[in-house]
């Protein structure tokens, strides 16, 4: 049995020949993943085809990999586990169902405590349509939610949920109440590129930047009278702090913020209202404009924006924006010496020169390539089939 050539989430696996396995036994993976370099130009016209080629073999290393985490319901990556539940209510759209991650409270307390957190959280929204996932934070801490190493567990639970769910994987949405609402605080902005909206409700935003979330529709819900750590007041300033981005920026960084009259910690589900909310928007991969903070937990791209891993620290911002009208895209500010773009059809015209600009500088002016190993090595990277990029162009600033 000949076996297609795919690859997983986070380590890339070669299956191949297997002629003694028998179907219900499948072959292990070899000591040293590998998979071949495909070096091929493609016209416009091959692209589309090859990219839902890659993205069901891209499935199919989902499948292998996780099959026995899926069916446990309980993800692994390193020592830690992260427990999960999940309903799926409504029909499913013709494009694939939505996917609501929901992250319980608690926080600094005993597994108990937060155990029972997560079974309120269970059962505390219920969208129209979608998938409900309520997972079981990784530690017990005050930050269980967005610990560093939690990043990749919510970028597997997206790649899980898109091929045994059939989720759509531009509507993904973020929320959370109380350590959850903290942990939206964070993990909204520095995982932004993976949200079509997010709702916090009840947490505390610490320092917390938000000029990522430029693409992601935010909403902020907090009692009146919710006076421990000073939350009130801090999603009050907060609501006002993305009122002023917007006024700067009107064509970004969507937002509602509600501090409810007469309520404390608990709103009495007035902030259900958040499901409705978030259930309007689509996630955009390739928006005409990107601000990028860098957060605690460093990222080294960020929608169609890439940067040197050994470059990136908390607070350094890269902004650039697609001007299709001249066929360029424009760096407008970098913290950074190197900038990696990553390109396709949808952005630009790529049968024509495309260029680069920094300032008064121009930095790139030239007809790109469509490359197939392009297309398959970010689809590797960055595990959704949304961020299928066929060029690539790197500048020095």
């Amino acid at each position: 049995m000949i076996r297609r050539i795919l690859f997983a989430p986070v380590a890339i696996m070669l299956l191949a020949s297997c002629g003694a396995c028998s179907k219900d036994t499948p072959p292990a993976p070899p000591a040293t993943p590998t998979i071949p370099v495909i070096d091929k130009v493609l016209a416009k016209a091959e692209v589309s085809a090859y990219a839902a080629e890659l993205t069901a073999q891209w499935k199919d290393s989902v499948r292998y990999a996780l099959q026995g985490q899926f069916d446990a319901k309980a993800l692994n990556i390193s020592s830690k586990t992260m427990r999960l539940w999940w309903a799926q209510y409504g029909s499913k759209p013709a494009a694939g169902r939505s996917l609501y991650i929901s992250l319980h409270g608690g926080g600094g307390t005993t597994p108990d405590v937060n155990d029972g957190q997560w079974e309120n959280q269970k059962k505390l929204y219920k969208p129209a349509e979608g998938i409900y996932l309520a997972p079981r934070a990784i530690t017990n801490t005050w930050d269980l939610h967005f610990v560093p190493e939690a990043d990749a567990f919510y970028e597997r639970i997206i790649q899980m949920a898109v091929t045994f769910l059939d989720v759509d994987p531009d509507k993904v949405y973020l929320m959370g109440y109380s350590a959850g609402g903290d942990g939206v605080w964070r993990l909204a902005p520095r995982m932004a590129d993976h949200w079509a909206a997010a709702s916090m409700m009840a947490g505390h935003p610490g320092d917390v930047s938000l000029l990522s979330l430029r693409n992601t529709p935010f909403m902020i819900w907090c009692g009146a009278e919710d006076s421990a750590y000073k939350r009130n007041e801090e999603c009050a300033k907060r609501i006002e702090e993305m009122d002023a981005l917007q006024a700067e920026d009107p064509s970004g960084y969507v937002h509602e913020g509600h501090i409810v009259q007469g309520k404390g910690h608990w709103m009495d589900l007035e902030d259900a209202a958040a499901v409705p909310w978030m259930a309007s928007f689509r996630r955009n991969p390739f928006p005409e404009r990107i601000v990028w903070c860098q957060e605690e937990v460093n990222k080294d791209h960020f929608y169609w924006l890439g940067v040197p891993k050994s470059q990136t620290s908390k607070g350094k911002l890269l902004t650039a924006v697609l001007d299709k009208g001249n066929n360029a895209i424009v760096i407008e500010k970098s913290d950074f010496t190197r900038v990696t773009l990553y390109l396709n059809d949808t952005m630009l015209d790529l049968d024509k020169p495309v260029k680069v600009l920094y300032g008064e500088r121009e930095l790139f002016n030239a007809k790109v390539e469509r490359n197939a190993n392009t297309m398959r090595k970010t689809l590797i990277e960055r595990g959704d089939p949304s961020y299928i990029f066929s060029s690539v162009i790197e500048v020095a600033l």
